[in-house]
């Protein structure tokens, strides 16, 4: 049961990996944007100047981008923390863990 459990400490780190993987896919998917449309992305897409057709394929691919980068790295994280903490959590440290699972 505490394995399903997260610590306070592995929460903290989750949220602060997945601000920064949404802020890193935002920059990336503008660049990218700007490099395969030549202009900027629309900055307010409920703006009637910008394009439908636009309008909703920036909100499509920021949503999606940034949702997957999020998820990818929240679970990268926490996988990485699960096994650094489970032969600790049972008096071993993490490097004899990390042997005793390898000899298995």
């Amino acid at each position: 049961m505490a394995a399903k459990s997260a610590s306070g400490t592995s929460r903290a780190v989750g949220m602060v990996s997945s601000l920064v993987a949404g802020a890193v896919a935002r920059k990336a998917i503008t660049f990218g944007w700007k490099r395969i449309t030549g202009k900027e992305p629309p900055t307010d897409p409920q703006d009637p100047d910008v394009a439908l057709k636009e309008a909703l394929l920036w909100s499509v691919v920021v949503g999606v981008g940034m949702e997957a980068a999020r998820l990818l790295v929240t679970r990268a994280v926490t996988t990485r923390m699960r096994s650094a903490t489970a032969g600790t959590e049972a008096g071993q440290s993490a490097e004899d863990a990390a042997a005793a699972k390898g000899t298995q």
